[in-house]
């Protein structure tokens, strides 16, 4: 390996107390804590020369990682260390998120390795005056979102620097004793003890110096990266990159400890650096490559009398350091002091080195040439982020935006031209603008816009800041260029890219009007000019403030004299008065600002994005009335049903998130009285008046967790009428005409087979069948020889309605009976569970009874029909079978109602008025069940994704006598387990409308492998069948998870050597399993192979074959009492 390499170090101090107290700088006091641990850190080492100068490192009682950068001079080590030194540290920029803990990579739903770096204390610390309570409100936030995984640090602290310049040693030191306090607490210790460290494993993260780039420093740089599986939507910051890699890679398996880190770099570590910890003790250097030129150029720099993590700290561990001269390398008396302790204290502990040599470490420079490349160029290979051109922006032109460019938090409007090599970021514009290569811009409000309309930008820095003069909050525009060297004389520098005294000829500015007379030449530079107004005695100050210094000559003239009676300041006055918290604060609107153009973009524009994550966040970050604000205006604006269902049903995630996993279950009934008129005028088809009505309702149950669950249920409530509304568009492809009235007393009997689904079922249901598509394989079966689905119905004298439940079969004795003489008798028809309610809607939707309606029942029976009407119901299928028997039976029961009343559905009208009466009777059902019973032999239903619905079938044409085939190798094993479909199928169109990228992506492979198996079926292929299968069923564990029963596991393990494939019918939790054996006529075998396996409890065995003749409709007698009966006993 050629170059010099970065490294990572760590160190165990022998037990005993922590001695001293925060705020002694002199002497520091030493800290104790247990031996067996580590400490770690990150550093450079030169090759040959024996010398490591960490980037991270572990200390005393615990591991450390520090990530900054070094670079070792031609020196040995010993002379490296004739004065004080300290690592070049700088703040980053803003905090997105921390990865998820037991998620691989770093960041958060992101795979990789399964393990986790499990932290007892996450420490940030900051400059003294540097907002310590904003950068705790970050950290705070990030545990809230879930950034920081399902088991989140006990401790999150912001540690505010005891005293200015206290150095990264100091800082640590006090860091750590900061963590031991906490921790003490914790335990119920009253004084500070070190045993509380023996476990603990503490990650210090150091923010280093101000940035120019970034008024929030480096740690808070935010990083042109989204997250799609991350649990909530957040910025991504520099921070968030380092806690993932060292979370979730560098720090996965060493023991407790301490993990030191700098925030000034972005370091890249693979996903398994091959770090190996057992029996590591003492202090570890992990070296990363980089080359010489690169660690001269971003290396060490003498300061004032300041603890150093690296030469105080590290190096009285290093090899061929003496005492005495470690010692006298302290400076002053008080370092020299601070050196003593630390050798006695350290110098035992072994200093060892672990090199990754795909690891890769970018410093954050001062340059603004490094910081842009730095944002527009992808990282290695070895990185576990992905950089874009936009990221957690709203672009109204995209393509404006050349390659090679990136925005980052921004919205932008109109046309925005942005050339390659250009950053954008947390700024809102409107076009037209033109920026050119090289740019940056950063904090630019809206405001904004009109001046830099028609201004040259190239090679310029643009940014805007929030600046806090004592008690007054104000914004300040600071221009630079690309070039520029802050600190620079400025005899051999320059200014927006070109020499001082050009400028200074250009616009008439003079030094004097930049530096006082008694400032020394070689201290007039760019850091120190006093360039940027702040107030104007008169006007608000605005861009034209700064831009005019872009200006030609003749322009710049009109401009000068009002720049010079501005109060100006430099860059470094105006540091200090940066307000981090504010500026904090500006992001977090902006990014939410773009996130309400995100919802209304993904809503009306039909996307397949999920907004949960956005939606998390809003509830986190305390702006989720401004996202449903938003979401209200889609909903009633879009007019289109299946939006607006959409919409309240996003509404209900946020009032879901609201209650933070409290107030209980989110299913559960929606029917309080207060909601009953938003409801009614939803129903009515008013969605604006409806939606308006619900917001205001909304109002009066945010106050607690259990009232916001039940208007979440509502909400919810409400978006299944709309829905309803929307598959009930199917209802034009209904087309009923006119047959024979059969007598009186005779009945219409109907008898269906049971259906199999082969593939792509939940791809039918609505929403998704309407919003994304659906292909469904079918199968129509008899179940043991017959057809165990059936209906019958009469015309009778009495102007009634007789509804009859038989016990199985048509002859079976009635098991429940209910008459109907009122139309109050039926208003309960779209309560699933009421007596009847399936036979009430087949009344009202074959529109056989007008409901509601002024003309009493028995009138309208009279009427048309000179009397009322019995029904006969059975099913040999237990309920929750899985074989589709409610929508079948619905069917059932519309074709011989149809045909009692004189008229004729065809099937194709079945099936879509079958869907009709699901939706009235709120059972939300889709439509595979009924083309599975009512279209004979073996088809694949498709749907588009529009509205109107409409079910398409095609029959699947297989080779000769492959139905005989199918018929010897399928099998039916009733699991003795049953669950009813609705209690899937909320969860199932919670997570659609979530538009969970799991969800998303399970149902473009239900319907891709729905094609593949109806493919095989053509090619009489059982093994592609089986294939076919278990990938079907594979996909519905995705869809709806908790749908395999303990006992179904076991039973599905024991027959997976003798089957192809298998899987659980309909939504699964229970039912019937069907299986496509290996070996023809295998029901006695497969019964022997369970019978022996345990924890089976109750199962049968049956056999099926394919119905090629489809549901039977007949007229016959009177009396029923003799004879065979069709569907019973035998095939119809």
């Amino acid at each position: 390996m050629t170059g010099v390499t970065q490294g990572t170090w760590g160190c165990a101090p022998p037990p005993g107390p922590i001695l001293g107290q925060k705020n002694v700088k002199t002497p520091i006091p030493p800290l104790q804590a247990p031996r067996g641990g580590g400490v770690r850190g990150v550093g450079e080492t030169a090759p040959g020369q024996g010398c490591t100068v960490p980037l991270s490192g572990r200390g005393l009682s615990g591991r450390a990682v520090h990530a900054g950068r070094c670079s070792p001079s031609p020196t040995s080590l010993p002379q490296r260390v004739r004065g004080r030194r300290r690592e070049l540290d700088y703040i980053s920029q803003q905090a997105p998120r921390p990865p998820r803990r037991g998620r691989g990579g770093a960041s958060p739903g992101r795979s990789g390795a399964a393990m986790a770096a499990e932290w007892s204390v996450v420490l940030l610390t900051c400059q003294r005056g540097g907002c310590v309570s904003a950068f705790q409100r970050e950290l705070e936030a990030r545990r809230l979102r879930g950034g920081l995984g399902p088991r989140p640090p006990p401790l999150l602290l912001a540690v505010e620097d005891p005293w200015a310049r206290l150095g990264s040693g100091g800082a640590t030191l006090n860091a750590l004793l900061v963590a031991a306090e906490h921790l003490s607490a914790r335990a119920g210790c009253t004084v500070v003890t070190s045993d509380v460290l023996r476990e603990a494993r503490i990650l210090i993260l150091h923010m280093g110096r101000d940035f120019s780039f970034d008024d929030c420093g480096r740690a808070f740089t935010c990083l042109p990266v989204e997250e799609p599986g991350a649990l909530a939507e957040a910025l991504v910051c520099n921070l968030d990159s380092l806690l993932g890699t060292m979370t979730h890679r560098l720090c996965v398996g060493s023991p407790p400890g301490v993990w030191v880190c700098s925030t000034d770099m972005l370091l890249t570590v693979p996903s398994a650096p091959g770090i190996v910890w057992d029996g590591f003790q003492g202090v570890r250097v992990i070296a990363v490559p980089g080359s010489q030129m690169y660690a001269r150029n971003h290396g060490v720099y003498l300061t004032d009398e300041q603890l150093s993590l690296f030469f105080d700290i590290v190096l009285c561990m290093a090899r061929g350091m003496t005492e005495e001269d470690f010692v006298k390398g302290g400076g002053d008396a008080s370092a020299r002091n601070a050196r003593s302790v630390l050798w006695t204290a350290l110098r035992a502990f072994p200093l060892s080195m672990a090199c990754i040599p795909d690891a890769s470490y970018d410093y954050m420079t001062m340059s603004a040439s490094d910081h842009i490349r730095s944002l527009t160029l992808l990282p290695g290979s070895a990185s576990h982020l992905r950089f874009s051109k936009t990221a957690h922006s709203h672009v109204d032109r995209p393509c404006l935006l050349e390659d090679g460019s990136s925005v980052t938090n921004c919205l932008l409007e109109g046309a925005v031209r942005l050339a390659a090599g250009s950053v954008i970021q947390h700024c809102h514009l409107q076009g037209p603008l033109e920026i050119g290569p090289g740019c940056l811009l950063s904090g630019l409000a809206v405001g904004s816009s009109p001046a830099l309309q028609g201004c040259p930008l190239r090679d310029i820095v643009l940014q805007g800041h929030h600046v806090r003069l004592r008690d007054l909050p104000c914004r300040v525009f600071t221009l630079t260029g690309r070039l520029d060297d802050w600190q620079s004389p400025a005899e051999e520098a320059t200014y927006l890219n070109v020499p001082w005294a050009e400028f200074f000829h250009r616009t008439g500015i003079r030094e004097g009007d930049l530096w006082d007379a008694e400032t020394p030449r070689r201290s007039r530079c760019l850091l120190s000019a006093r360039l940027f107004p702040v107030l104007h005695a008169c006007e608000a100050l605005g861009l034209d403030d700064v831009l005019w210094l872009l200006a030609p000559a003749a322009a710049a003239g009109k401009r000068l004299a009002c720049w010079r009676t501005a109060w100006r300041m430099s860059w470094q006055e105006l540091l200090p008065c940066l307000d981090k918290a504010a500026e904090l604060g500006a992001r977090r609107a902006l990014f939410f600002l773009q996130g309400q153009r995100k919802v209304r973009a993904v809503l009306l524009g039909h996307r397949d994005s999920s907004l949960l994550p956005l939606t998390r966040s809003a509830v986190h970050e305390g702006y989720h009335e401004a996202m449903l604000g938003t979401l209200d205006e889609v909903a009633s604006m879009a007019g289109d049903v299946g939006i607006a269902a959409r919409a309240l049903a996003c509404i209900a995630e946020v009032l879901g998130c609201m209650a933070r996993g409290e107030g209980g279950l989110r299913s559960g009934p929606a029917a309080n009285r207060e909601w009953a008129s938003a409801f009614g005028r939803l129903e009515s088809g008013d969605i604006a008046g409806g939606v308006r009505e619900l917001a205001a309702e909304r109002q009066k149950w945010m106050s607690r967790p259990a009232l916001l669950v039940r208007a979440a249920r509502h909400y919810e409530g409400a978006e299944q009428i709309l829905v309803r509304q929307a598959v009930m568009s199917s209802c034009q492809f209904v087309t009923v005409g006119q047959a024979e009235l059969p007598p009186l007393g005779h009945w219409v009997q109907v008898a269906c087979p049971a259906r199999l689904d082969l593939s792509g079922g939940w791809s039918d249901t609505p929403p998704i069948t309407y919003e994304h598509g659906g292909a469904v394989v079918d199968v129509a079966v008899l179940v043991d020889g017959c057809r165990p689905i059936g209906a019958r119905v009469r015309r009778i004298s009495e102007p009634e309605l007789r509804l009859v439940s038989l016990g199985g079969t048509s002859r079976s004795e009635a098991v429940a009976e209910l008459v109907c003489r009122e139309l109050e008798h039926l208003q309960d028809y779209c309560q699933p569970h009421a007596p009847g309610a399936l036979l009430k809607a087949a009344f009202i939707c074959t529109q056989v009874v007008q409901f509601p309606s002024q003309k009493p029942l028995q009138a309208q029976l009279m009427e048309s029909f000179g009397g009322g009407f019995e029904v006969h119901t059975w099913s040999k299928l237990p309920h929750g079978s899985g074989l589709g028997t409610s929508s079948i039976l619905a069917g059932a029961v519309m074709a011989s109602l149809y045909r009692a009343a004189g008229k004729a559905a065809s099937t194709e009208s079945l099936i879509h008025a079958v869907l009709h009466l699901e939706q009235r009777l709120t059972t939300g059902g889709g439509w595979q069940d009924q083309v599975g019973g009512l279209v004979p032999g073996i088809k694949i239903g498709r749907s588009k994704a529009q509205l109107p619905l409409r079910v398409e079938v095609e029959k699947i044409l297989v080779p000769d006598s492959f139905t005989q085939t199918l018929n010897n190798h399928l099998l039916l094993v009733y699991t003795g387990k049953t669950r009813l479909a609705r209690n899937l199928l909320q969860d199932v169109v919670r997570n659609w409308y979530a538009r969970l990228p799991s969800t998303v992506q399970n149902a473009d492979a239900l319907v891709s492998n729905a094609e593949e198996c109806a493919q095989a079926l053509r090619q009489g292929n059982l093994l592609l069948i089986g294939k076919c299968l278990d990938r079907y069923w594979q996909q519905k564990k995705c869809m709806a998870p908790g749908c395999e029963p303990l006992a179904v596991g076991r039973m599905m393990d024991a027959l997976r050597p003798y089957v192809y494939g298998q899987c659980l019918a309909g939504a699964g939790g229970g039912g019937f399993l069907y299986v496509l054996t290996k070996v023809p006529r295998q029901k006695e075998a497969l019964h022997q192979i369970l019978a022996k396996t345990e924890g089976l409890g109750n199962f049968s065995i049956h056999s099926i074959a394919v119905d090629t003749s489809g549901f039977s409709v007949e007229v016959v007698g009177c009396d029923l009492k003799d004879g065979a009966h069709p569907g019973e006993d035998m095939a119809v």
